[in-house]
């Protein structure tokens, strides 16, 4: 079972549901409302069965955490058409 490292980022598992709750992109809030659910004890593939991912993708997400932090998991578009309507993306986390 995977462990998301969030002391090593001066957070806890509310934080993480804060920026779920809180994060301009629906792919970075699902990011962050998974490894919210493993800190409550899930397992990184009933994660990934509940929101419909790989679990492969989940465990990604949270290795990229414990390794880069909250920043790298942010929504970064990398191509395609521009969406209609363009929201801010938030680059720093509070």
């Amino acid at each position: 079972m995977i462990k998301i490292d969030y002391t090593k980022w001066e957070q806890n598992p509310q934080i993480l549901r804060k920026y779920a709750l809180t994060a301009l992109h629906q792919r970075t809030r699902e990011r962050f409302m998974s490894l919210y659910e493993i800190t409550q004890g899930k397992s990184a593939s009933k994660v990934a069965l509940d929101i419909g991912r790989r679990p492969h993708t989940v465990l990604d997400w949270a290795h990229a955490y414990n390794a880069h932090g909250p920043d790298i998991l942010i929504y970064k578009r990398s191509g395609g058409h521009r969406p209609l309507f363009h929201l801010k993306p938030v680059t720093t986390w509070l």
